[in-house]
Order: C-alpha cells, then sequence, then structure tokens
C-alpha cells in the first residue's frame, strides 16, 4: 500500500504539471512505478485527481481571461481568439479528450474555460485522458523494466 505522504506528493506535483508549468508529473510517476513499493491504483488515482484540479486552474483562467482582451498589454489578439473558438466548436468534445496532453492540453483546458464548457463534462474528459496518459505511462514501465 502506498505511504500517504507519496500520494499527498503525487497529488501536489499532478496539479502543478495540469498548469502551464511544465509537467514533472511522468518522471514522478515513472519513478514510483519503477520502485514496486507503492500500489499503482493509488498512484493513478493521486495523479489523475491532482491533474483533473490542475487542469481547472487553466479552465478557469480561460473563463475569466476575456475580461482583459481589450487591454493592450494582452497577449493573444482578437483574430486568434476567434479563430480558436471556430476550431474548439467545431470539434470540441472530441478535443476535450486531449487535455491530458502536454502543452496542447493547457490550451484546451484554457479554451474550454474561454467557451464556458459545461464544467461536468471538462472533468469526465480530463478524468479519462488524464487516466489514459498515466495508465500509458505504467505499461510503459512494466515494459522497460
Amino acid at each position: 500500500m502506498a505511504e500517504i505522504h507519496i500520494l499527498i506528493i503525487l497529488f501536489f506535483v499532478s496539479v502543478e504539471s495540469a498548469t502551464v508549468i511544465p509537467p514533472q508529473t511522468d518522471i514522478l510517476l515513472l519513478a514510483l512505478f519503477a520502485a514496486k513499493k507503492y500500489s499503482v491504483i493509488l498512484l493513478l488515482a493521486s495523479a489523475v485527481a491532482g491533474s483533473i484540479i490542475g487542469g481547472f486552474v487553466n479552465y478557469f483562467i480561460g473563463r475569466y481571461i476575456r475580461v482583459f482582451e481589450n487591454k493592450k498589454w494582452f497577449p493573444i489578439k482578437q483574430k486568434y481568439l476567434k479563430q480558436t473558438e471556430n476550431l474548439f466548436q467545431k470539434h470540441g468534445r472530441v478535443a476535450l479528450l486531449l487535455v491530458g496532453m502536454p502543452v496542447v492540453g493547457d490550451a484546451v483546458a484554457v479554451t474550454a474555460g474561454m467557451l464556458h464548457i459545461n464544467p461536468v463534462l471538462f472533468a469526465i474528459s480530463a478524468a479519462i485522458s488524464r487516466a489514459a496518459r498515466y495508465t500509458f505511462l505504467w505499461i510503459f514501465s512494466l515494459l522497460s523494466l
């Protein structure tokens, strides 16, 4: 059984990695899988839970980013916001499954927030996507040992 402090650390690293800060969860998870001291199910659950919360950080950034779009310092041009909205509305529900991917997932989460996608749908998509990603890492760790 996984020790609680390992699950807590993994949870917070997962929160951090699900935001725009570069991911560290994958490396930590691979190390914990390789140690073979901890419950795989608990490691996966902790990483997925933390990642979902981190994804919601990006979701809420997107949800409220439009407040600043008319400011001179705002880094995204209106034209690009509209293009992103159009692409997301065309492929939105499928795109939500990319929320667990590095780099692309952050943009998907922010866009989902900008478009006020249902938070429950976002959470379910994030859970599926993150669970698939971390399960793949676990399988990879089994094959590489």
